[in-house]
């Protein structure tokens, strides 16, 4: 398999003089690993190249033929020579019907600049040829997008042709003590770009702010834009490489754009580098940055004072700083799988071959990935599992339901849910998947599932469901007609509970243990001697974030029981208790990295085997577990790798013991940790979906 990566005549591959194009090209060729399959083509007449996948197609001097022209024939004869799976043509939809006439290969053009701006695409007659003739389109904004589809009548027909999937740039990590008094300027030094507005402004600003100074980076031979300061620094054009290292010492970046900028890159290395980008509100800079600073309009006096309001409030500028860092999302990691997904959806002729003999399969993965919550929730079954199907070197392609709807609801479909399922069954036809897992999908209409099987009739329909499904349990009725819901549709249904102690009949239903996964239990608390004793984290839902007022949780009673008849010289560490707010993503990681052991209690009355996720993350992280007894988990874990309770009593007792032993806390620790991921990780688990679903040969051991 061949991929071909075509670059705009002139554009420099090279860390010297690498434009937007080549830099997010770059980025995410280093995310694949000198992966041998792919080719990058381009004309330069620099020698220092980004990467040595590059080809640079040297144009010979030929007066009868454009240089454009010249330039895709030389890409043509290297492809006759060594055709391409798939071609992905960046920025210049003029390309593409030249190529088109002369390749079976796949083609995906990326929209880096304004569609309606561009020779190729400025016409609705070109943007309709364009959709006919390739097939898959990218943009870096949703406001390029916008542009695109623009006067196109019956668009959504061709929705599922489009992604937009945003430049990105590789964190590092930053020193928040290490920040100066810097205000930044980086690009193009011209009245577009505003760096006419920006000079007035800082100019003004650093008369009064004396202990503060402005780092200019660029350049604009056209046009020549004076500024006279000792604090203004200008280094002309730098590489990509001394920007993101300058922008760490950087509080402040300004990119006051007054035209339509596509998207805005200055202001995603700006936020990645924790310093607080200041935009205009134009085309798609609004979407680098949940954390920017909007000017609603441009003009000196507007932008002098929203950059003295964050010099002027010190805590104000450190949070922004800190949330723009924090919550990143522009990853190239992230930007690669969704291209992969894409990639894999145009290739999809490669199972053909193999999937039979190998048992290997694509997978088309509907649950909540909670992007919408920036991270927060990142660690959930949902990724665990799908990371299993990755390693055990299945295709998936995801689909975030939660996320979706939330983003497609307008007013003539107020729930996002038409659109949604509108998506599954175009994805369906594209990706052709072997199964759909669903999780917890409840916007997926059995309607749906009906028609898509009425299509591929060799389709296998698979969901999980992690919720308590006991009658002593919290939403008891409510989680017995969800999963109840799906299962007239389903091949299988799997549960995290027994489904022997269930008192409901459901149809091809197995257990399914919640999946450790080696990515993501990192920590090794077994070997470390740390403060907290025990570790305890409830909410009052996953979503909402926070403690509910008012609310109770029936585990609060036992909890506080807990603290009150135990020695005192256990230190508790509980969240979501005692108006003590929940913990979440990272913080979760930091608080449980500090205790010994954790207390895996659910909510509801115990039930054979059912548990939260929250047992994988602490026996999985090396804390010695406390499980009750009357879940039966005994079944898989001896007393040396986890601790059995019987009451209230004997637990506060055990806690006590195993604080006060702190060689055999650590073995037994260590045995549990062993044993669940050796036993239930996510390889292991999400396999054993696929290998019941299909009715294969176990791949593995399944001890359960």
């Amino acid at each position: 398999m061949k991929i071909s990566i075509l670059l705009p005549y002139k554009e420099n591959f090279t860390s010297k003089k690498a434009g937007a194009v080549s830099i997010f090209v770059n980025s995410i060729l280093k995310e694949e690993n000198n992966n041998k399959n792919y080719f990058v083509f381009g004309n330069t007449d620099d020698k220092k190249y980004l990467d040595n996948r590059y080809i640079n197609l040297k144009l010979k001097n030929n007066l009868f033929n454009s240089k454009t022209n010249s330039y895709i024939k030389l890409f043509l004869e290297n492809e006759k020579k060594n055709p391409s799976s798939l071609i992905e043509i960046h920025n210049r939809p003029i390309y593409v019907k030249k190529i088109r006439n002369q390749t079976n290969a796949k083609i995906v053009l990326y929209f880096h600049n304004d569609p309606l701006s561009m020779n190729g695409s400025k016409s609705i007659d070109e943007r309709i040829s364009l959709i006919n003739n390739v097939d898959h389109f990218i943009f870096n904004s949703q406001w390029s997008f916008s542009r695109f589809k623009k006067d196109i009548k019956n668009f959504s027909k061709y929705e599922s042709k489009f992604s937009v999937i945003y430049q990105c740039v590789k964190p590092t990590k930053v020193n928040f003590k290490k920040k100066k008094n810097i205000i930044s300027f980086i690009g193009k030094l011209n009245s577009a770009k505003g760096f006419d507005i920006f000079v007035s402004a800082v100019t003004k600003i650093l008369t009064i702010k004396k202990d503060w100074k402005v780092l200019v980076i660029g350049d604009e031979p056209r046009e020549k834009i004076a500024f006279d300061h000792e604090r203004i620094i200008n280094y002309g054009f730098k590489d990509h490489e001394f920007i993101l290292d300058k922008l760490k010492e950087v509080s402040i970046s300004v990119i006051c754009s007054r035209w339509d900028e596509p998207l805005g890159r200055a202001s995603i290395e700006a936020a990645s580098r924790g310093s607080v980008p200041i935009i205009t509100n134009k085309g798609g800079l609004p979407e680098t940055s949940k954390y920017a600073v909007i000017l609603k309009s441009l003009s000196e006096k507007v932008l002098k004072k929203k950059i003295l309001d964050l010099i002027n409030n010190n805590n104000l500028l450190k949070e922004l700083q800190k949330k723009n860092y924090n919550e990143f999302i522009f990853t190239p990691k992230n930007t690669l799988d969704k291209i992969n997904k894409i990639r894999n959806s145009l290739l999809n002729k490669f199972k053909i071959n193999f999937h039979n003999k190998k048992n290997n399969f694509k997978i088309f993965h509907i649950t909540n990935f909670n992007e919408k919550h920036n991270g927060r929730l990142h660690y959930n079954t949902g990724r665990r599992i799908n990371n299993g199907f990755i390693r055990n070197n299945h295709i998936v392609y995801t689909l975030s339901d939660r996320d979706f709807t939330h983003y497609s609801k307008n007013l003539i479909d107020i729930k996002g849910t038409n659109n949604f399922n509108i998506k599954i069954i175009e994805i369906n036809k594209t990706f052709k998947p072997d199964i759909i897992v669903l999780g917890h999908a409840d916007s997926v209409n059995n309607s749906t599932i009906d028609e898509i099987k009425n299509i591929n009739k060799n389709i296998k329909i698979a969901q999980w469901f992690l919720d308590p499904v006991s009658k002593k349990g919290p939403d008891y009725q409510k989680n017995k007609e969800r999963v109840l819901d799906k299962s007239i549709f389903c091949d299988t249904t799997f549960i995290t509970t027994s489904p022997d102690a269930i008192d409901f009949n459901l149809k091809n239903s197995f257990f399914l243990p919640n999946p450790s996964d080696s990515s993501f239990e990192i920590l090794n608390n077994h070997n470390n001697d740390l403060e907290n004793d025990l570790f305890f984290a409830m909410s009052h839902g996953v979503h909402r974030g926070v403690l509910k007022k008012g609310k109770i949780d029936k585990r609060e009673i036992f909890l506080n029981k807990l603290i009150n008849i135990s020695d005192k010289s256990i230190k508790f560490d509980f969240y979501g208790l005692n108006n003590k707010q929940p913990v979440w993503g990272n913080e979760f990681l930091e608080a449980i990295s500090n205790c010994k052991m954790g207390l895996n209690l659910s909510r509801g009355e115990p039930l054979k085997y059912y548990s939260s996720d929250r047992i994988a993350q602490l026996i999985g992280n090396g804390l010695l577990t406390f499980i009750d007894r009357k879940t039966c988990l005994d079944d898989f874990f001896t007393d040396k790798e986890a601790v059995f309770y019987n009451n209230l009593s004997d637990l506060s007792e055990k806690i006590l013991k195993f604080k006060k032993d702190v060689k055999l806390r650590k073995n037994y620790a260590r045995n549990g940790k062993n044993k669940y991921m050796k036993h239930f990780n996510s390889d292991i688990v999400s396999q054993y979906i696929l290998d019941k679903t299909f009715n294969l040969k176990n791949k593995y051991n399944y001890i359960w």
